[in-house]
């Protein structure tokens, strides 16, 4: 359980910060700049639910929690020493659960015909915003999982895979259910 009673600390003041476990990295260590990407993607989904439909709302609830796992699993490196607590990690059924909501709203969309710029409803404006730094969150995920001393969930990385992919229908059955789509027209302003 988390309890804040004291907002600063001024242990960062140096430029460094504690991760879950208590070790000490740099605030510009690329596991304290995949979390902190998470952070970001689950404010802009807190963004875009002030536009939200009950059932995506729903959602995106849930989405929200599940960020929060996400980044406590990420500012918890893998340790050959024990802890206090089980880590929290991201699991298989947080995936798939995912997988579902988008084909339930992938199911009434017709199949795209072009690449959807970002905008239509202000709904979907604030479901792009969402999806694109949610892309940054899992390529620094991924570029974090590539060095050899950092241990990372596949579980982590899928889900932010699908997220992004839910944030992207999402953001279509907002723009009715795609039919206020802005399609990109290649060279149109040549």
């Amino acid at each position: 359980m988390v309890k804040l009673n004291k907002i600063y600390t001024r242990t960062g003041d140096k430029g460094t910060t504690g991760l879950a476990n208590g070790e000490r990295r740099s605030k510009a260590d690329l596991r304290v700049e995949a979390y902190g990407c998470v952070d970001e993607t689950n404010a802009c989904v807190g963004l875009a639910r002030l536009h939200a439909d009950p059932q995506i709302d729903a959602m995106l609830a849930a989405i929200q929690n599940d960020l929060f796992d996400l980044g406590a699993d990420l500012a918890t490196p893998p340790s050959d020493k024990p802890l206090e607590y089980e880590p929290l990690r991201v699991v298989a059924s947080q995936v798939a659960r995912i997988e579902t909501d988008i084909d339930a709203l992938n199911a009434d969309l017709a199949p795209l015909t072009s690449f959807v710029l970002p905008g239509g409803s202000a709904f979907s404006a604030a479901l792009h915003l969402a999806r694109t730094v949610c892309r940054r969150a899992e390529r620094v995920t991924v570029a974090l999982a590539a060095i050899d001393s950092e241990k990372i969930s596949p579980e982590a990385v899928q889900y932010l895979n699908r997220l992004s992919d839910f944030l992207f229908v999402a953001s279509r059955v907002a723009n009715a259910n795609g039919a206020d789509d802005v399609l990109w027209v290649p060279g149109k302003n040549r």
